[in-house]
C-alpha cells in the first residue's frame, strides 16, 4: 500500500507530522531565508563576544568569572537542544522555534544591559537555551520542508550561516567594541532575530493536530543535571580545580548518577525526551557516535585557529577573522557541490567517508604549522580542512533524518546535533587542557635554548598573556614564546587527527538507506494510526467512554482507506 505524499492527495496526515506540501523552490528558500536568520544569530552569539571580552572584563571586572562568559552559553544550549527536539515533536516545530527566538532576543537585551559579571553570567546562560533550540530546530524544520532527496541542494544555504558567522563575528565584534559599545555586541542580534520571528510567522504554515500529551519533566532534569555536570567538570577542570580533586570526583559521580537515571527514566516514560528506540535505529547510533568524534576534532582544533593567527603570527583579532576565510570557502565549496551531488545521485555515504579522509589530511598539514609558516600555506591547509568538514557535518543530519519516523524527526535531529555539541564542548576542553599542558614545557624549552633567565621574563606573559602583551616583549623572548606556542599548537592538533580517523572507521559501518522523496516516514503502523485520527479525532485520548466501539471504528477506517488509498 502506497502512502499520498500530500493532504491533497487524500492521505491523512500521521499524528505528529508536520508536512509543507507541493512548495516551489522559490518558497523553500523565503522559509530557509527565515530559518537561516535564525541560525545566525544563534551562531554569532559565540563568536561576536569572543573580540568583546577583554573590554567587557576592564567594565564590569570579574577576570575570575571571564570563561563563564561563553562556557554558561555552551553548557545550557547543549543540555537543552534534546528537549528542544522532543518538545517540537509533541507541540510542533513552529511554535517552538519562535519560542526558542522569543527566549533569545530577551536575554541578548538583557546582556546589554547588565550591571556586573554576575548578571551577565547569568543572561548568557538564558540565551543559551535560546540557541539550543535555534540551533536544533531550524535543522528539523528543513525536515519538514524538504524531502531527504532534495534537501542535498539546500546544504549549502545552511553551511553559508556557519561560515558567515565564524568571519563575520570576530570583525563586527571588533568593530562594535571599537566604534560604539561592547554592549551592542548583545543588542545587534535582535533585529535580525525580529526579521526572523516575523518570517516565519508569516510564511511558516505547519499543521499540526492537536492531541493530548504529557512531557517527561523528570527525564529532562536527569538529562540537563547528568549533561551540566559533565560539561562543568570539563570547562572547569585544570582551571577552577585541579583534575585531580574531589571537585572533579564530584561533578563525574553526579554526572554518571544523572546519566544512569536518565536511563532508567527514558525506558518508563510514555514520552521519553530521548526514545530508547531510537538508540535502536542503527543509522542514528552510527551517524551520532561519527558526530561526536568529529565534534571532538573539528570543534576541538579548530576553536585554537586563532590563538595561532594572533598569537604565533601577530595578527590583529579582525584579521585572524578574515585569515580564516579560506577554511570558509573550503567547507562551502565541498558543502553545496555534495549537495547537489547528493540530490542528483541519491547517495551519500561517500561524502562523510571521504571528507574525514580530508579533514585528516588537512589537520595533520596544520600540525606542522609553525613561526616560519608563510601565511598563504597556512590558508592552503585550512581550506584543505575546511573542504574535509564540509562534507561531513550536514551529510550526517540528512542521514538521520532519513533513517527515523516523521514523529521522531526533532528528537532524531537534536539528537544528532546534541552529541556533536557534546563531541566539540570535550573537544575544546581537552584540547585546552592539552595546551595548557603542553605550553608549560615548549616555552620554558624555548626560552632556556634563547638564553633568557627567569627574572628577565614578565610573570605570568608567557601562557596567559594576551596578544597584545606578547607581541610587546622584546626579542629574543617575544620569538621564544611563539616558537613555544607554536609547538604546542602542533601538538593539539595532531591530537585530533586520531578523532577523525574514529569518524573514518565508525562511518564504514554505516548502512546507506535510499533517500525519501517524500518529507514523512509513514510505516503500516503509523497508516493504521492515521486513518483512526481521520475518522476518530477522539482516538488518542485516554477517555474511553467517548469513543465509538471497536466494530464500528473498524468499519469507519475500512471506508475511509477504501476511499484513501482505492
Amino acid at each position: 500500500m502506497s502512502t499520498p505524499s500530500s493532504p491533497e492527495a487524500g492521505a491523512p496526515e500521521t499524528p505528529g507530522e508536520q508536512v509543507m506540501p507541493g512548495l516551489t523552490h522559490r518558497q523553500i528558500l523565503t522559509v530557509l531565508v527565515g530559518l537561516m536568520m535564525g541560525m545566525l544569530v544563534a551562531a554569532l552569539s559565540q563568536t561576536i563576544v569572543a573580540t568583546a571580552l577583554p573590554t567587557i572584563v576592564g567594565e564590569l571586572g570579574g577576570q575570575d568569572q571571564l570563561a563563564w562568559v561563553v562556557s554558561a552559553t555552551l553548557l545550557t544550549s547543549t543540555a537543552s537542544t534534546p528537549i528542544w527536539g522532543k518538545l517540537s515533536d509533541l507541540y510542533g516545530r513552529k511554535i517552538m522555534f519562535q519560542s526558542a527566538i522569543g527566549i533569545f532576543l530577551v536575554s541578548s537585551l538583557a546582556s546589554g544591559f547588565a550591571q556586573n559579571m554576575g548578571q551577565l553570567v547569568g543572561f548568557r546562560a538564558v540565551m543559551g537555551v535560546g540557541v539550543g533550540g535555534l540551533m536544533a530546530l531550524s535543522q528539523a524544520i528543513i525536515g519538514d520542508v524538504v524531502s531527504p532527496r532534495e534537501r542535498g541542494r539546500y546544504q549549502g544555504y545552511i553551511g553559508s550561516v556557519f561560515g558567515l558567522a565564524t568571519v563575520a563575528g570576530p570583525l563586527l565584534g571588533g568593530f562594535l567594541v571599537e566604534h560604539l559599545s561592547w554592549r551592542w555586541t548583545f543588542w545587534v542580534g535582535i533585529p535580525i532575530g525580529i526579521a526572523a520571528l516575523a518570517v516565519t510567522e508569516r510564511v511558516l504554515k505547519l499543521p499540526f493536530p492537536r492531541r493530548r500529551r504529557a512531557i517527561d519533566w523528570l527525564g529532562a532534569f536527569f538529562i540537563v543535571a547528568g549533561i551540566s555536570a559533565l560539561l562543568l567538570m570539563l570547562s572547569l577542570g585544570g582551571k577552577e580545580f585541579a583534575w585531580n580533586s574531589g571537585w572533579t570526583y564530584g561533578l563525574t559521580a553526579v554526572a554518571v548518577l544523572m546519566l544512569a537515571l536518565t536511563v532508567w527514566q527514558e525506558r518508563r516514560a510514555v514520552e521519553p525526551i530521548m526514545p530508547p528506540r531510537l538508540f535502536a535505529n542503527h543509522t542514528f547510533v552510527i551517524t551520532s557516535l561519527a558526530g561526536f568524534a568529529v565534534g571532538v576534532a573539528m570543534f576541538g582544533a579548530i576553536i585554537f585557529l586563532p590563538q595561532y593567527l594572533q598569537i604565533v603570527k601577530g595578527e590583529s583579532p579582525t584579521a585572524s577573522g578574515l585569515l580564516t576565510l579560506p577554511l570558509m570557502v573550503g567547507l562551502l565549496a565541498t558543502s553545496i557541490a555534495s549537495g547537489r551531488l547528493i540530490s542528483h545521485t541519491g547517495r551519500y555515504k561517500i561524502y562523510p567517508v571521504v571528507g574525514l579522509l580530508v579533514a585528516v589530511l588537512g589537520l595533520t598539514l596544520m600540525s606542522r604549522m609553525s613561526v616560519d609558516t608563510s601565511l598563504w600555506l597556512a590558508g592552503v591547509f585550512m581550506f584543505i580542512t575546511g573542504a574535509g568538514i564540509g562534507m561531513v557535518m550536514q551529510v550526517l543530519v540528512l542521514a538521520t533524518q532519513n533513517a527515523v519516523p516523521h514523529a521522531d524527526l526533532g528528537v532524531a535531529t537534536s539528537g544528532a546535533t546534541f552529541f556533536r555539541s557534546l563531541g566539540g564542548a570535550m573537544g575544546v576542553a581537552v584540547f585546552g587542557a592539552l595546551l595548557t599542558h603542553r605550553l608549560r614545557d615548549t616555552i620554558p624549552a624555548q626560552l632556556k635554548a634563547a638564553g633568557v633567565t627567569a627574572d628577565q621574563m614578565p610573570a605570568g606573559t608567557a601562557t596567559q598573556g594576551s596578544p597584545e602583551q606578547i607581541a610587546a616583549l622584546p626579542e629574543p623572548i617575544h620569538l621564544a614564546v611563539t616558537t613555544g606556542f607554536a609547538e604546542a599548537l602542533q601538538t593539539t592538533f595532531l591530537a585530533a587527527v586520531p578523532f577523525a580517523l574514529l569518524g573514518f572507521v565508525i562511518l564504514l559501518f554505516l548502512r546507506e538507506t535510499p533517500l525519501r522523496q517524500t518529507h514523512g516516514h509513514t510505516s503500516g503502523e503509523d497508516l493504521a494510526t492515521a486513518f483512526e485520527t481521520a475518522v476518530d479525532p477522539n482516538a488518542h485520548l485516554t477517555d474511553h467512554e467517548n469513543r465509538p466501539g471497536p466494530g464500528e471504528l473498524s468499519r469507519k477506517v475500512g471506508r475511509e482507506c477504501q476511499r484513501s488509498c482505492g
